[in-house]
């Protein structure tokens, strides 16, 4: 019997700003309930729950792993817990879920991500996101924007300006993003829009413009884990076929080479080679656009180029939803939002949804095995699974 975990059932709301009475419980509610029953199961069927809030300020209302419970009353006596992990927090509760099945404590899981981030002041994001950078040696930046315009000025003083790069990926999102009913943004902005500064796209901190950064956002997503005897009867499953967790130097001023992203790629490459795998082997990767910078030094991170050759990619149309190994065809974080409790786990509903078929006119003509990379932090807290169909 396989140990491997399975993917049976998931849910998404649609990312964006939601009502002002509309609450971290309520975005919960809605995807727990309908997850566990796309699965085919019930709540009395679920042995854990794994929730994923960042929250840091956005709510006042903490424990979240109880509110589970509160917004969704069959729920309530299920052992639950709550994972942070920055904006790797829906990949850590997942990771956490797939611990719980593959150790044999339980044979389903449910992990829910979870973010309201629009029902508090513009300050207030800002300075819940700059807790996700090391504030002793970070802080001065002024936002976690910033802190990505820095890296972004390493990258141009040794490799030449990536403003090219960075606008094709910002409009190469935006265009897939069309297609995603669960997206924030569906417009199709172009790449001259995306690629110089102007009323409508300002500077927001060194090289980056708004289009080259994710956008606040509410949401949620869920996924149902399971073990292979459960996974059997289900109506479709994804295996996880491999998964790795790597984390690097928090203070990006003490790495010996901050825009390596080092952690990503021991993440990455661990993963695939613990699924038997190399890039040829994937169909599509969703990966952690949470800057358009953050795409491109994963591209080289990924071994898609050698470093500062992220932008031949780009120009040889390779992660292009036509290209020999599309990336974001979801839209990415840039297009489809970036709640930081939900991403990980929607990023993994994503390529779901492609693996099954079930991506509407987001779907791929050939979708097997798919590659899925969440960070927390600037690449600090690392996360990578490789899922295919079962």
């Amino acid at each position: 019997m396989s140990t491997d975990p399975f993917l049976i059932g998931w849910a998404h709301t649609v990312f964006g700003k939601t009502a002002p009475e509309i609450t971290v419980e309520d975005l919960m509610a809605e995807v727990s309930g309908a997850a566990v029953a796309d699965a085919g199961l019930s709540a009395d069927d679920v042995d854990a729950a794994f929730v994923g809030v960042f929250n840091s300020g956005f709510s006042r209302q903490s424990f979240e792993a109880a509110l589970l419970g509160a917004g969704r009353p069959e729920l309530a006596r299920v052992p639950a817990a709550r994972q942070e992990n920055a904006c790797a927090t829906g990949s850590a509760a997942l990771h956490a879920a797939m611990d719980h099945i593959q150790s044999g404590r339980g044979r389903v899981a449910l992990v829910v991500g979870a973010e309201k981030m629009t029902g508090v002041g513009a300050e207030v994001v800002n300075d819940a996101l700059l807790g996700a950078s090391y504030r002793r040696t970070e802080e001065d930046a002024g936002s976690f924007a910033a802190i990505f315009g820095r890296l972004a000025d390493i990258y141009a003083d040794r490799y030449g300006d990536p403003r090219v790069a960075l606008a094709q990926i910002a409009a190469k999102n935006h265009r897939n993003g069309v297609a995603n009913p669960w997206a924030q943004m569906r417009r199709d902005l172009g790449f001259e829009f995306c690629s110089a500064p102007s009323e409508k796209n300002p500077v927001t901190a060194g090289r980056l413009l708004r289009t080259d950064c994710s956008l606040v956002s509410d949401g949620a997503a869920a996924l149902v884990v399971a073990s292979a005897d459960i996974a059997r009867s289900a109506r479709r499953r994804v295996r996880v076929a491999a998964r790795a967790h790597a984390n690097d130097v928090f203070a990006v001023a003490n790495r010996e080479d901050p825009i390596a992203f080092d952690g990503a790629r021991r993440a990455f490459g661990r993963a695939l080679a613990d699924a038997g795998i190399g890039l040829d082997g994937l169909d599509l990767i969703e990966t952690h656009d949470c800057f358009t910078l953050a795409e491109l030094i994963q591209y080289e991170a990924f071994g898609l180029a050698e470093p500062g050759k992220g932008a031949t990619v780009l120009a040889e149309g390779v992660t292009d939803r036509d290209g020999r190994l599309p990336v974001n065809v979801s839209g990415g974080l840039k297009s489809k939002g970036h709640p930081v409790g939900a991403t990980g786990v929607s990023q993994h509903v994503m390529a779901a949804l492609q693996l099954t078929g079930e991506a509407g006119d987001m779907q791929l003509p050939k979708a097997d095995r798919a590659a899925v990379f969440n960070m927390g932090g600037a690449a600090v807290a690392n996360y990578a699974s490789v899922l295919e169909v079962a």
